[in-house]
């Protein structure tokens, strides 16, 4: 399978929205996230991706199927959600670009996708004049009762790409876990390179 990579802007997202909310959706209801998603608010996030100008969105096509997405901001467009996970470290947040989702369909993992994803946002993060790349991975117990018995950590894959991860750096946000009744809150804990 030969992937096509395209940056999306403006009436190209709107253009793709649903389809990429039904992607995010259905790649974000496994392992680690087990998240219920909603369309609608799929949409609305993935619209701040269309309207920001210093934000990125790469997308995997195979022919005319989005097969995979990733998303990149600076991060104090996240000041609100990250600044209370970075207080104290000494970065300073207008220097570090924020690598948001990547989400890939798993019949099309393993063939280069996630290196093309972070590639692209790293770029982008450069061209934006940012020192720093970051993003986050969520943190779930090791015995949790959905975690599948083939699950790999990404760990090896982030480090030779040059990230390291920041213990102290955590981040809690709240969704909705496909087995629970409403939105609980989940640690996010940060990795971070030069760029």
């Amino acid at each position: 399978m030969s992937l096509d990579f395209r940056v999306l802007t403006g009436p190209e997202v709107e253009a793709a929205l649903d389809d990429l909310a039904a992607l995010r959706i259905r790649v974000f209801r496994d392992w680690p996230y087990l998240y219920d998603g909603d369309p609608a608010y799929e949409r609305r996030y993935l619209a701040s991706y269309r309207d920001n100008p210093r934000a990125i969105l790469v997308v995997a096509f195979d022919g005319g199927r989005i097969v995979g997405a990733s998303t990149g901001t600076p991060l104090e467009d996240h000041y609100d959600d990250f600044a209370a996970a970075f207080a104290g470290t000494g970065y300073d947040l207008a220097e570090i670009f924020y690598c948001a989702e990547s989400v890939l369909l798993p019949e099309y993992r393993g063939q280069g996708a996630g290196h093309a994803f972070f590639a692209a946002r790293e770029d982008h993060g450069r061209r934006l004049g940012r020192r720093f790349c970051t993003f986050c991975s969520v943190l779930r117990p090791a015995d949790h009762p959905l975690k599948p018995a083939d699950y790999r950590p990404l760990d090896a894959f982030w480090t030779k790409r040059g990230y390291e991860r920041l213990d102290a750096v955590v981040a809690q946000f709240e969704w909705k876990d496909i087995d629970q009744p409403g939105p609980t809150s989940h640690d996010l804990q940060f990795w971070i390179k030069p760029l």
